[in-house]
């Protein structure tokens, strides 16, 4: 049985001043600026990330976290990144649960509770209210409010039952 993250604060590491949910989380350690993955990209890339960012901080407060070669977006853990191309951006989501959807890329299943599904995103109009609504959903995987006791409240028939028992689809 799995319980809810509690609110304690987040472990820091103390080479590269990151916060993870987990004590000892493995990582990269790095410092990276945002402004090199824009570097030889058009404007309007980064209208669409800026525009990325806004709608992710509908939800709540979000840590913005460039690295090496993609921007994380983390509240308590890391629930969504992008890789900036010259015309569009890349990225996924992670949610407690698989969403089969032809605008998803692909889908990775890490655990049953982690899935990946990736996206792209080539203008404004991408970024629409079904988009947000994953857009609330990774948030909340962020905020690790799908690790509760029991069945999850989003369960859909081949993924977890109504015990909350994982099935492999």
């Amino acid at each position: 049985m799995t319980k809810r993250a509690s609110s304690s604060s987040l472990w820091r590491c103390t080479h590269c001043g990151r916060r993870f949910a987990n004590r000892n989380q493995s990582h990269f350690c790095g410092r990276h600026s945002l402004e090199p993955h824009f570097e030889g990209k058009t404007p309007q890339v980064r209208e669409l990330f800026d525009s990325f960012v806004a709608l992710l901080q509908r939800f709540g407060s979000v840590t913005v976290l460039a690295e090496k070669t993609r921007i994380a977006f983390q509240v308590r853990m890391s629930f969504a990144a992008v890789s900036i191309r010259k015309n569009y951006i890349v990225g996924h989501f992670v949610f407690g649960r698989r969403v089969e959807h032809p605008r998803f890329l692909r889908v990775e299943t890490y655990s049953p509770r982690n899935h990946l599904h990736a996206f792209r995103i080539d203008a404004l109009a991408d970024l629409d209210e079904e988009f947000a609504e994953w857009a609330r959903e990774a948030y909340e995987v962020g905020e690790q409010k799908h690790l509760v006791s029991g069945p999850s409240r989003r369960c859909t028939a081949g993924q977890t039952d109504p015990n909350g028992e994982w099935k492999q689809p």
